[in-house]
């Protein structure tokens, strides 16, 4: 190779690494900062979402799988903290309610400036004010499927603990009352070719139905809010009133909502209609019973028994005649009234369901507008504004 030609090449490769050093240099000072963009970050404002009485310990850990990081989880156990202040309330962009026992009124609504959206986790709503909700545009919206299966299972087993003794027996047995005996214990009797009486064909109603059914009994149903014909569908019975219902059914399971229609529409003049023997069960809410009425209807035997999930006021008191006649074991109901503390609903999967259905509503309608199972709909005005500022 000629010197000029090993010149030029010793130039060509100086200069080619020249090159890549100057790309190599570029590249290193372009990671170190953001390429240039034609589109414009909006940082959008984290949802504040108000967890009232939650069921759960801890960390809201369900409830984050549904909203993920872009949201501000506020927890507020009302038995440790007391109510939750007018201020909390004034930061929030959503409530999630637990329990009944805590009353959202008007004068709490008033202070709901950037509620959106208030979700009760359960399927009860009247400790709510969803009029003065919907006046300042505000969607309540209930949880009515999460624990359909544990209800009707639940008035199936009140019904079952009277017609088998089987709370009876153990009370006795732990009284040393009666010693080793099965005979002649108040109620038990064979169920096959009886029949359930539901007040209230609803989701759990139809559930609690069908349990009985499998059980040999025939159903005969209350509810003037189906369609005529469904009960051809079904195979069930219908009648037109609750008195008529006492009438036709040996046992009788109330699954109403709490309404001023069927606040103690199971009065005296209902009970007077009972066939002998009949049985009530109630899971639903404790005032759809006039509890005076059945203490009279129990004392006069109008009716044989009653389980009961649900009383008009709760926590349980004692001072009403029959609850402590119940308590006291007065030999005149034995066998005849179970109570459970309202534990239909419970169980670990149903709880786990609750809380995932009531923060999912609260997500899909501050994200999209989307609404699911809205209770005052009807009354709504205008809303506050695109629920999209959340997404």
């Amino acid at each position: 190779m000629s010197p000029s030609i090993r010149t030029a090449s010793l130039i060509a490769r100086s200069a080619a690494a020249a090159a890549g050093d100057r790309v190599r240099a570029w590249v290193t000072r372009s990671r170190r900062r953001p390429l240039p963009t034609q589109c414009t970050v909006v940082q959008m404002r984290v949802m504040r979402i108000l967890i009232i009485d939650p069921l759960f310990a801890g960390d809201p850990d369900v409830e984050r799988e549904i909203t993920g990081p872009d949201a501000d989880i506020v927890v507020w156990p009302t038995g440790e903290r007391g109510a939750v202040p007018a201020g909390e309330l004034r930061l929030a962009d959503a409530v999630v309610n637990c329990r009944s026992r805590n009353r959202i009124d008007a004068s709490d609504v008033a202070s709901l400036d950037r509620c959106r959206i208030v979700s009760q986790a359960g399927v009860g709503f009247n400790h709510i004010d969803v009029e003065a909700c919907a006046a300042r545009g505000i969607p309540v919206c209930n949880t009515p499927d999460y624990g359909t299966m544990e209800v009707a299972d639940h008035a199936i087993a009140l019904m079952l603990s009277l017609t088998r003794g089987t709370v009876a027996y153990d009370r006795k047995l732990r009284d040393h009352h009666s010693g080793w005996v099965a005979l002649g214990q108040t109620n038990v009797r064979r169920i096959d070719g009886r029949r359930f009486g539901v007040l209230g064909l609803g989701r759990i109603g139809l559930a609690a139905a069908l349990r009985a059914k499998a059980f040999g009994m025939s159903v005969v149903f209350c509810d003037p809010y189906l369609a005529p014909g469904i009960e051809r569908a079904l195979g069930f019975r219908r009648v037109d009133d609750a008195g008529a219902l006492f009438a036709a059914a040996d046992v009788v399971s109330l699954h109403t909502p709490l309404t001023p229609e069927t606040e103690r529409i199971v009065d005296a003049a209902v009970l007077r209609r009972a066939k002998p023997g009949l049985l009530l069960v109630n899971t639903c809410r404790g005032r759809v019973v006039d509890l005076d009425a059945l203490y009279a209807s129990l004392r006069a035997e109008q009716i044989a028994g009653a389980g009961l999930d649900v009383l008009p006021d709760e926590p349980l008191t004692y001072g009403h005649p029959l609850i402590r006649a119940w308590a006291a074991d007065e030999a005149w109901l034995d066998g005849r009234m179970v109570i459970t503390p309202h534990a239909a609903f419970f169980s670990p999967d149903a709880v786990r369901d609750m809380r995932r259905l009531s923060m999912q509503t609260v997500v899909d309608f501050l994200r999209d507008g989307t609404l699911r199972a809205c209770v005052n709909g009807g009354a709504l005005r205008p809303d506050r504004g695109a629920p999209k500022a959340f997404g």
